[in-house]
């Protein structure tokens, strides 16, 4: 094959290569820091292994009135009741899905103790809606984070 032949097959290839490049950026733009919808709590979400987790990096009031870290008392586990809601994981194993979805995930709210099916969707850069749910995500609750500039 000459040299000339060989230069449209290697644009071809060098073009997907950078398809799956391409869908990580898009996938990576829900990393950041986000503010939930009370205000109260920042969460960073963080990519590992295609899945996207979420962990609380920051509350308004961080301890209780005694000055103990403020503890994960409602978690239907007894074991796990004694850990710190600082630097605990709430959201985990989101899955990009295109067109800024994100599915298959789960969302802990240590507000009640209980685990919902999550989804999540992009609004726009700077807002991200959240939809806990069982069963179908008709039967669920939406809520709204905001990204952090720092």
């Amino acid at each position: 094959m000459k040299t000339y032949e060989i230069w449209p097959y290697s644009l071809v290839l060098v073009m997907f290569g950078l398809l799956p490049t391409a869908a990580i950026a898009q996938a990576d733009k829900l990393v950041g820091v986000w503010l939930n919808q009370d205000k109260d709590g920042r969460i960073e979400i963080y990519e590992r292994a295609n899945r996207y987790f979420g962990k609380i990096v920051w509350l308004n009031e961080p301890n209780e009135p005694n000055g103990q870290p403020k503890r994960d008392e409602k978690n239907p586990d007894t074991s796990l009741r004694n850990r710190q809601l600082l630097n605990l994981i709430l959201l985990k194993n989101l899955h990009y899905k295109g067109e800024n979805q994100w599915d298959d995930g789960s969302i802990y709210d240590a507000r009640n103790g209980q685990t919902y099916r999550c989804k999540a969707t992009l609004r726009n850069p700077s807002t991200l809606d959240l939809r806990g749910y069982v069963g179908f995500s008709l039967l669920g609750r939406t809520t709204t984070w905001t990204r952090v500039s720092y």
